[in-house]
């Protein structure tokens, strides 16, 4: 086919997908295109692409001449792409036997609310926060992107400050309401995290967002951003609070722990973990999330090794106090509105049997 009607072929099938409500887009040599709709992979033609199809639209995406020319020596390239009056797409291209795949993740073109992901209320009073370490985490494909974006969003509607965001590629784009909104691209803007993230600290921010927050290098820094009286919001592939914080804790050298441990306790300011869960209308997902937020019983616990299984009874006890939660509390929250099913909500509690047994007794009533 004409490389025209080719790029004019699968910008229809992206907007399909879009359309669907597709958060995920993947595309193969050998293979259908595929999308992911409310978390399950479908296919969305009946044609495998070729090679040479999937080198063209490889091309399409990328965004200068010289990532085209290079094109061939790419193994795993991240870039972001837009297209007109549809959204904007943060895209990994990769190798798998030898040819190209590209994934596509689903960024909209309208920033979302912390109201229309129906997130917990007291995220709202966490993002007006003055100064810490504000951790929102959660597997790959778990809405974190989103959460961090509707948090941003909320000190931009509400606040007077600067913020400066550190991201590979950039996802959501903020216009300055009532805040300055500094967004940079890691590769792009500035060569990396660690480079950036030196440098914002000398550019008056009040807000610093991290897209990622991997190495442990980078999590030094970033409590010691909070630690310097900024507030930092920082996006972790962890799927809890807990090993989130264990996380964090094994990122010090074994020497330095204990040390870590009081500075975690001291910069902490929540840990947001959310999964998504499908809701009971089939009508997408919902995420339920796993709340911590630092109060002085539980900065006490994050200093003491043998005490972290304490955290859930602060999170329950905490609830109506600061809007702590566990997944349990929130996913008993969901069933009680109609909003998941009984049943979902067992299948996302698979490890903790405590709570499962309170379900299904709700079930039954």
């Amino acid at each position: 086919m004409a490389q025209d009607s080719g790029s004019s072929g699968i910008e229809k099938i992206i907007k399909a997908a879009v359309e669907r409500g597709a958060s995920d887009l993947h595309i193969k040599a050998g293979d259908v295109f595929r999308a992911r709709v409310n978390g399950k992979l479908v296919a969305l033609t009946k044609q495998r692409l070729t090679p040479a199809q999937t080198r063209a639209i490889a091309l399409r995406l990328l965004p200068d001449e010289t990532a085209r020319q290079t094109l061939e020596n790419l193994h795993d390239y991240d870039c972001s792409w837009g297209m007109p009056g549809v959204g904007r797409f943060r895209v990994n291209l990769l190798r798998q036997r030898s040819s190209i795949m590209i994934v596509m993740r689903v960024i909209p073109f309208a920033v979302p609310t912390l109201e229309e992901l129906a997130l917990p209320a007291a995220l709202a009073k966490i993002a007006e926060s003055e100064r810490g370490l504000v951790l929102v985490t959660g597997v790959t494909g778990s809405g974190k992107s989103s959460t961090v974006a509707a948090l941003v969003h909320h000190i931009n509607q509400h606040l007077s400050k600067h913020v400066v965001s550190l991201e590979n590629p950039i996802e959501f784009l903020h216009r300055d309401i009532n805040c300055s909104i500094t967004q940079r691209e890691v590769g792009v803007d500035t060569t990396s995290l660690e480079v950036g993230l030196r440098a914002s600290l000398r550019q008056d921010p009040d807000v610093i967002v991290l897209g990622d927050l991997r190495d442990a290098g980078n999590v030094d820094l970033a409590i010691k951003a909070a630690e310097e009286g900024h507030l930092v919001i920082a996006a972790m592939p962890t799927p809890d609070v807990h090993s989130t914080l264990q996380r964090l804790v094994s990122g010090f050298p074994i020497e330095e722990r204990e040390i870590g441990r009081v500075r975690i306790s001291e910069a902490l300011r929540a840990v947001i973990a959310q999964r998504l869960v499908p809701r009971a209308d089939g009508e997408g997902r919902v995420a339920a999330v796993e709340m911590l937020v630092a109060t002085p019983r539980v900065r006490e616990i994050l200093r003491d090794p043998q005490r972290l299984e304490d955290l859930k009874v602060e999170m329950i006890r905490g609830r109506d106090e600061v809007g702590s939660q566990t997944f349990g509390q929130h996913l008993d929250d969901l069933v009680a509105r109609g909003t998941v099913a009984a049943e979902t909500a067992r299948a996302a509690l698979t490890s903790d049997p405590e709570v499962q047994a309170r379900l299904s007794g709700g079930a039954r009533a």
